[in-house]
């Protein structure tokens, strides 16, 4: 691949960026945006620890929700509809469904 103008343009900008960047944070003003930074770093860090550490438990819950929530929608289906079970019985295992 040669190198074109564009590629040279490209590589000044960035290196031109850079030393204005190192500048920046050599003021007093960049050494508070570099120390806020750390700072919000660091925030973040132990929020996500703190995430990862409650996430099984968080997820057994979501679990145990969803298994309470299915027992009692297949309970309300058993009470109004007395006939489904064995209708999807029925149909799951191959055999036609019972008329009555």
């Amino acid at each position: 691949m040669a190198v074109t103008s564009k590629h040279l343009a490209t590589f000044i900008l960035g290196a031109a960026a850079g030393v204005a960047m190192h500048k920046y944070l050599q003021t007093e003003e960049g050494e508070k945006l570099m120390e806020d930074l750390k700072t919000k770093g660091t925030e973040l860090k132990e929020e996500a620890e703190g995430a990862i550490e409650k996430a099984p438990e968080y997820f057994e819950e979501l679990k145990g929700e969803a298994s309470n929530k299915l027992a009692d929608t297949l309970a309300m289906l058993k009470e109004k509809f007395p006939e489904a079970e064995e209708m999807l019985k029925d149909i799951i295992g191959g055999t036609k469904p019972k008329t009555t």
